[in-house]
């Protein structure tokens, strides 16, 4: 399995109702900011990863994103793998998916 999902590739699979578990990974100040999601996602804080990663059961594939899809995806990715869960990451993040006209929710900051 690769390690990233295109922003196309996540619309079909949102389209489909595919089976997974979708997560934002953005830092805090980042989602603050930025105070909008891809309707669906949990946020975790990566600056807590260890503390909540042990929640995922492997169960679905998960499917996470970050402002830009770099290194807080890729340690995230890392972390899961880790633990044997199949994961992946939005190729440039939350700012690709945008600009390929994915749609977004306001959260509450």
């Amino acid at each position: 399995m690769h390690r990233t999902l295109s922003p196309a590739a996540l619309n079909a699979m949102l389209a489909e109702d595919a089976p997974m578990v979708l997560i934002d990974v953005r830092r805090e100040a980042a989602r603050r900011e930025d105070a909008v999601a891809i309707d669906g996602a949990s946020w975790h804080d990566p600056a807590h990863m260890d503390e909540w990663i042990a929640s995922f059961d492997g169960g679905s594939e998960i499917v996470l994103y970050c402002a830009h899809g770099e290194s807080i995806s890729n340690a995230v990715v890392d972390a899961l793998h880790a633990r044997g869960l199949a994961a992946r990451f939005v190729e440039g993040g939350l700012d690709a998916w945008r600009a390929a006209g994915g749609a977004v929710v306001p959260i509450d900051s």
